[in-house]
């Protein structure tokens, strides 16, 4: 059975969720109606109307003017992100005067399955080490992504990653300099649970997805990667004269 307090924490937060499903959607702009209005809105008290709207100034999606009330922030341009064989996720950002980051947030192994063994090039059930990133612009995040690596053919990939950031500078250290996507195909999904609470946005928010598959210069297949993009944020952009790789 949830607590009192544990059932005033999940409020606040769906008033949050639904101000910012608002503010995304276009519904909610210019100043905030006041405290008393969206508690009677949200039939909630003003407590915790403030909390909701103290988490939405943290993500910058709103903020206060003293004397004046609270305000949408203004919507950020969205980002153009160019996709093709080699440039990276933090170059991509940087290149639209954000500031990239990101980290591991989880890491696991797990059998091949035949749709991921036929891509790599692997037997079904063979080791697979699974790597799931959460990237960010200015301290927002963006993106998730899900990366799959045949255990034998990239080992050391978990450390790799930890110890340099990044996915093409752990491949290099490995042996793998060069690598580059063959493919990538663009989806458009319904964020779930699952990336809903990652990317702090409403569960079915509208998100951008990419799968790709990465070869070294061989041609040999080292990674098959499933992405998910907030589609508010990003253009994706084909330009093969500029590329992306898995970074």
């Amino acid at each position: 059975m949830a607590t009192s307090e544990t059932a005033g924490i999940a409020r606040w937060r769906q008033i949050a969720d639904s101000l910012r499903a608002d503010i995304a959607e276009g519904r909610l702009a210019g100043a905030l109606p006041s405290e008393m209005r969206l508690a009677e809105r949200f039939a909630v008290n003003r407590h915790t109307v403030r909390r909701a709207i103290a988490a939405l100034s943290e993500e910058g999606l709103v903020t206060a003017a003293r004397g004046r009330g609270t305000f949408v922030a203004p919507r950020p341009g969205r980002i153009a992100y160019p996709v093709g064989p080699r440039s990276r996720f933090s170059e991509n950002i940087g290149a639209a005067s954000r500031e990239p980051g990101g980290s591991m947030v989880g890491a696991t192994r797990e059998p091949a399955s035949a749709e991921i063994a036929g891509l790599l090039g692997c037997g079904i059930a063979a080791p697979l080490t699974r790597l799931e990133l959460l990237r960010v612009a200015d301290g927002a995040p963006v993106i998730v992504s899900t990366l799959w690596f045949e255990e034998a053919r990239v080992p050391g990939m978990v450390a790799g990653f930890a110890e340099t950031g990044s996915i093409s500078r752990a491949l290099e250290t490995l042996g793998l300099s060069g690598c580059r996507r063959l493919w990538t195909r663009v989806s458009a999904i319904a964020a779930d649970a699952h990336d809903a609470e990652r990317l702090h946005c409403p569960l079915a928010t509208p998100l951008i997805q990419t799968t790709s598959l990465t070869a070294a210069v061989s041609g040999e297949p080292v990674q098959y990667a499933r992405s998910r993009f907030l589609g508010s944020r990003f253009e994706l952009l084909f330009d093969h004269a500029v590329g992306t790789t898995t970074d």
